[in-house]
């Protein structure tokens, strides 16, 4: 990856592992914008996006991708941390994204990351731009004590909640890369470089990224 040139650089990562934090800190060490799906979620709501509405506004003259990404960096910039995959509904998780929302969040993708260098966390990173010509992908993971102590310390959750989090999250993720990618997200193949957080901190690791680009 050149980073003199316009860049995507993927952030893949599991539950409790920190890959979140390392993305932002990553983005604030390069000068870059920092986008993750939590965000992408809200921002398919404000602008009420559908693979319809794309259309329309991709044939209108209007600069929309600009306005969009002027509407993430202001929501970037308030929005309190959302969980969004951890929505619940009594004591149920929930996902539920159509073929269709998929194709709509990955052009979303794409089309941030023709407009600028950016730093993009998601599920199906790797797989949505596997073809970028300047494209770095990054797979974060951690032992899983590691990831339990983060999730009982981030949220306030017993050992036996924080369990019970990073199985339904591990399940469902995995579930949703397999259907819309037809891979797995511990196939290591599909990262560039995957760090363990075994014995680092976020800032090590961030320096670890930043040694690979050069």
């Amino acid at each position: 990856m050149d980073k003199n040139q316009k860049f995507v650089i993927t952030i893949n990562r599991e539950l409790g592992s920190g890959g979140r934090t390392i993305g932002k800190m990553l983005a604030e060490k390069l000068g870059v914008s920092f986008y993750d799906k939590a965000l992408i979620k809200e921002l398919e709501k404000k602008f009420n996006l559908n693979k319809e509405e794309i259309e329309r506004l991709k044939g209108s003259k209007t600069q929309w991708w600009r306005d969009f990404i002027n509407a993430a960096m202001y929501m970037g910039q308030n929005m309190n941390e959302v969980w969004y995959y951890q929505r619940m509904s009594g004591d149920e998780f929930h996902l539920v994204t159509t073929d269709d929302m998929f194709k709509v969040e990955q052009e979303v993708l794409e089309n941030l990351a023709k407009e600028e260098s950016c730093i993009i966390a998601g599920r199906s990173g790797f797989y949505v731009f596997a073809n970028h010509p300047n494209h770095l992908s990054v797979l974060i993971q951690a032992p899983m004590e590691h990831r339990i102590q983060r999730i009982m310390n981030k949220q306030n959750l017993s050992r036996e909640e924080a369990e019970k989090v990073i199985k339904k999250i591990d399940d469902m993720r995995e579930n949703y890369v397999k259907k819309f990618t037809g891979t797995s997200r511990y196939d290591t193949r599909n990262y560039d470089l995957v760090i363990s957080m075994e014995g680092k901190t976020e800032q090590e690791a961030v320096d670890l990224i930043l040694q690979y680009i050069g």
